[in-house]
């Protein structure tokens, strides 16, 4: 999702990243190499469990009875290993003046020791509209979101559970997962509107209560992380705003062994959830997010704001190389 939000922007400017890249590879080897793989194990089983689970409730449309039980299931999952819970309630105003009953999930980490504070994030709801998908029969059909949404949430569940059975972080952990993401205008509309997209992290962004913006050295975001042969490429506005950030996370990958998943090349520009967290919440943020440079439907790939969405085309490989990486991050910071 990616961002289902996200839309890719022009003037994605491959050559000049990759000669930058290029340039740089041999020191970032050397420095990755340095770095050792923790012990603590990522489990993609479970995290692709808890995509299922929120699958299960049905496509999360925004103002929806299957939207509203899978938010109750993430608090509670959230709750369910130690984090304290806040729910942040919004009506928010879709591009098309619809009232949108918001609610963003902030998970906050019982860790009180003057560890370094991060924030991982992704956004929980789906698509209400398959308006990628090849069949036009299809467009107004709404998006199951396993990998588009599910996917993140899935991964962060599963951090959260591994901090709960091990302690040896290096850092405080904090989650937010927003809403009303990929409510955005849909292409068979005759509008145009780039913040349509993203409301529910506007929202915290401009409202982060009871968070605290300079708490944070950085934030991640976890957008479309479950793709069946997905990689990460560095996204444009993470490297803008988080140059280092993209940096640690990348040798992160490579200790952890999926440096081929995170390719040292840019992806181009990416409107997602981690723009207003840079641009309002004035935190160094990132978007990992799936690219497909090669893909004729998408770029960000095959099955992307469309009905076949679904499990059947997630990867626990793929939830395993974001997911470990994660840890790597945390437990080695």
């Amino acid at each position: 999702m990616k961002i289902s939000l996200t839309r890719f922007l022009a003037g994605c400017s491959f050559a000049a990243a990759f000669l930058f890249f290029v340039s740089c590879s041999t020191a970032r080897r050397n420095q990755q190499s340095q770095q050792p793989a923790v012990a603590v194990t990522f489990s993609a089983d479970t995290a692709y469990a808890f995509c299922a689970a929120q699958c299960a409730f049905g496509p999360r449309i925004m103002n929806s009875e299957a939207h509203d039980q899978c938010a109750q299931w993430i608090a509670g999952q959230f709750q369910r290993y130690g984090c304290r819970v806040d729910l942040q309630h919004a009506d928010l105003r879709g591009y098309d003046g619809t009232t949108l009953r918001a609610t963003n999930i902030i998970a906050r980490s019982p860790q009180q020791s003057p560890l370094p504070r991060i924030l991982l994030c992704a956004h929980w709801d789906s698509r209400p509209w398959a308006d990628n998908d090849p069949d036009s029969a299809n467009w107004r059909k709404p998006v199951m979101a396993a990998n588009d949404g599910a996917s993140g949430v899935a991964v962060m569940l599963e951090v959260a559970r591994l901090l709960q059975q091990h302690d040896s972080a290096r850092v405080a952990v904090d989650f937010v997962c927003f809403d009303a993401e990929d409510w955005g205008v849909p292409q068979w509309s005759d509008q145009a509107d780039a913040d349509s997209w993203a409301l529910g992290a506007q929202h915290w962004a401009a409202n982060p209560a009871p968070l605290r913006p300079a708490d944070y050295q950085y934030a991640i975001l976890l957008d479309m992380v479950g793709g069946q042969g997905a990689r990460f490429y560095r996204e444009g506005f993470s490297m803008q705003h988080a140059r280092a950030v993209v940096e640690k996370v990348w040798q992160a990958a490579a200790a952890a062994g999926y440096a081929s998943v995170f390719p040292n090349a840019d992806g181009g520009y990416v409107t997602d959830d981690h723009v207003p967290l840079n641009e309002v919440a004035h935190i160094p943020t990132i978007d990992i997010i799936n690219h497909y440079p090669d893909c004729e439907q998408s770029s960000f790939g095959p099955v992307w704001h469309t009905v076949s969405d679904g499990m059947q085309h997630i990867d626990r490989n793929t939830l395993q190389a974001v997911g470990q990486t994660l840890v790597q991050l945390i437990y080695s910071h």
